[in-house]
């Protein structure tokens, strides 16, 4: 079922910010499902904000517009959080309670603010019964960080473990969020990437995981070769269970190394594609990128990250150089969108493009 509300649209990179704003203004209709497309999020509310409402809003995000907008209700939950924790805290904490959760398998991972801190098993206890699909809570403990992007984790509820079994488009994925980096909010990204390849392509997946893109694109294209590549042993081992588990042997070779290395020894001019998730240090890898195209060129799916005040358009331009300073040429920019928020200020970004 759907129906139409007023809401607020908001560039991607504000979204967290203005749902944690217009949640302490208890103006969000929390009967509708929050809409997003490749550049704004849309924020069902139950009524118009007040002036002084407003105003408010608007020093924290001066680029919003209210419009009518046709929202998908939220499935029916038996119990929902906020109704599980209601009465065991108090309203300024009830405020700040996490607004979305990451579910991978049977795990739920949640960021607990730090006025929370005492309260986070309570918690998790409540994620618990209001998600009966999950047997164990984490907490996420520090910033993803190091070369394999892992991070601390704490478990909160729910049976002591990070590893589980992950579904999604199709695929069965062997994760341990403690040793290898999986984020499930890339599915949309897995999926896109994977239904672009065409039969007969080779793939080189520099910084390949425990293997969602590969993977993806080996199941569903019978006469592909994908090349996964990963720096971290523990995802390697993770990445090769899949690629059993998924029966796609003959068309995913994982290699255990460094991307640039790698390249250099095995996989110069190899490629008709080349996937480079990293968005950290991607920027870095561009030469490695256009040193495993194949001579007559081919495409690149390119993750980076833009801070504000930093913009897609200078992320644009620095690829640009890149490509320009490795001997190749962009010839052609097919997407550049937001493909998620990280952090406040921070979005992940991804550009496609064609090299010769």
């Amino acid at each position: 079922m759907s129906r139409e509300s007023l809401c607020i649209m908001i560039p991607k990179i504000y979204g967290e910010r203005t749902i944690a704003f217009a949640s302490k203004l208890a103006i969000i209709d929390r009967a509708l499902e929050i809409q997003s497309d490749a550049n704004y999020v849309y924020v069902p509310l139950t009524r118009q904000p007040s002036a002084e409402e407003l105003a408010g809003l608007k020093g924290q995000v001066p680029d919003c517009t209210f419009k009518l907008y046709v929202f998908p209700e939220k499935k029916k939950q038996s119990k929902i959080i906020m109704e599980i924790l209601e009465g065991q805290l108090s309203p300024h904490l009830m405020a700040s309670l996490p607004k979305a959760l990451d579910i991978v398998g049977d795990i739920a991972i949640v960021e607990v603010p730090p006025e929370l801190e005492t309260q986070k098993n309570l918690i998790g206890k409540a994620i618990l019964e209001a998600h009966r699909n999950v047997r164990t809570v984490l907490a996420k403990a520090g910033a993803v960080s190091g070369d394999y992007r892992l991070r601390d984790f704490a478990v909160i509820a729910g049976e002591p473990k990070t590893s589980t079994v992950h579904k999604e488009f199709g695929c069965t994925y062997h994760v341990d969020v403690a040793r290898a980096y999986f984020s499930p909010r890339l599915s949309f990204e897995h999926n896109r990437v994977a239904s672009l390849v065409q039969g007969g392509e080779t793939v080189v997946d520099l910084f390949a995981g425990v293997g969602p893109f590969s993977v993806l694109i080996a199941k569903n294209r019978e006469s592909v070769k994908v090349y996964a590549v990963d720096l971290n042993p523990d995802a390697v081992e993770l990445l090769r269970t899949n690629i059993r588990l998924n029966r796609v042997e003959n068309r995913v070779f994982p290699i255990l190394g460094d991307a640039r290395l790698i390249v250099e020894e095995k996989l110069k001019g190899v490629a008709d594609r080349v996937i480079m998730n990293l968005p950290e240090k991607a920027i870095e890898f561009v030469d490695v990128a256009c040193k495993a195209l194949k001579t007559e060129g081919g495409t690149f799916h390119f993750y980076g990250f833009v801070h504000e005040p930093d913009s897609l358009d200078a992320l644009k331009a620095r690829f640009v150089d890149a490509v320009a300073d490795s001997g190749r040429h962009v010839h052609q920019l097919l997407l550049a969108k937001t493909v998620r928020e990280t952090a406040p200020y921070e979005c992940q970004v991804v550009l496609d493009a064609k090299i010769i």
